[in-house]
């Protein structure tokens, strides 16, 4: 009995430990996992840092598609059918701790353990929900409140355990890639939010809990959302014509009118 417990298959130990067709790789800030376009030979366990998944369009335009914390997989698609291509590159923001797998070893496990199995359905499952969501607020949230969603993301907010405040170092390029919008907007907004209390900005970024406001209960003080004044060109009273223009006006409408007439005749 205790030979079978030794020898019992362990989740933690296997996502934790080198192994046959896996290995512990540790990687720099900015270090690319791999590349859009080379083989999908292998999945990555990320165990430690933060990374980014980005494609590149064909015209040579880069957007950061998600972000990857501790507890995820990335590279998937490795597992499809055959060996294709990688759909997108794979970037640490900070220094990562990760596991790397070989697809046949991935595909073999997946097959033998359903503890196994499970926590991986379960991560796709979470994956395809964060897509959806992602998609969701692309298409009806403001550039603001996308920004704030993604600040609270990377800041970890609705995870299990206390939030990391402080989120990994990151420009407002990126920022602008992530939610499609212009650098100039997400530095506007930026400063709006550490003026409201909702983040600390000063190189690195500290999200506070306030923020969640703006996408739960969309508070933000009522003069943002006041429409601005209209210019005193615009806001001046219509002018008054003098009665006599006025009947001098609707004779020449009048002739105008008869002349018209007799053309058309």
């Amino acid at each position: 009995m205790d030979e079978q417990e030794n020898t019992a298959f362990s989740v933690d130990d296997f996502l934790a430990k080198a192994g046959l067709g896996r290995r512990i790789v540790q990687v720099k800030p900015q270090h690319v996992f791999f590349s859009q376009g080379t083989p999908a030979d292998s999945i990555f366990y990320l165990r430690k840092g933060r990374a980014k998944l980005t494609v590149i369009s064909k015209k040579g335009k880069e957007a950061t598609i998600t972000l990857l914390g501790a507890g995820d997989f990335v590279g998937e698609e490795s597992l499809a059918g055959h060996v294709g291509l990688r759909m997108a590159t794979a970037i640490s923001i900070t220094a990562c701790t990760a596991l790397r797998i070989e697809r046949e070893e991935m595909i073999q496990v997946m097959h033998q353990e359903h503890a196994f199995s499970d926590l991986f359905l379960k991560f796709l499952l979470a994956r395809s929900m964060r897509t959806q969501a992602d998609l969701v607020d692309q298409l009806f949230n403001s550039s603001e409140k996308r920004l704030a969603r993604i600040l609270l993301l990377m800041a970890e907010f609705g995870k299990p355990g206390e939030p990391e405040t402080l989120i990994p170092a990151i420009t407002q390029e990126s920022l602008a890639d992530m939610i499609g919008t212009t650098r100039s907007r997400v530095s506007f907004f930026m400063n709006r939010f550490r003026k409201l209390g909702f983040i600390e900005y000063n190189g690195r970024i500290r999200v506070h809990q306030s923020l969640l406001n703006v996408i739960l209960h969309d508070q933000l003080p009522e003069h943002n959302a006041e429409t601005p004044p209209l210019p005193d060109t615009l806001a001046r009273p219509p002018r008054k014509i003098p009665r006599a223009s006025r009947r001098s006006e609707l004779n020449k409408s009048n002739i105008s009118a008869q002349a018209v007439g007799h053309i058309q005749m």
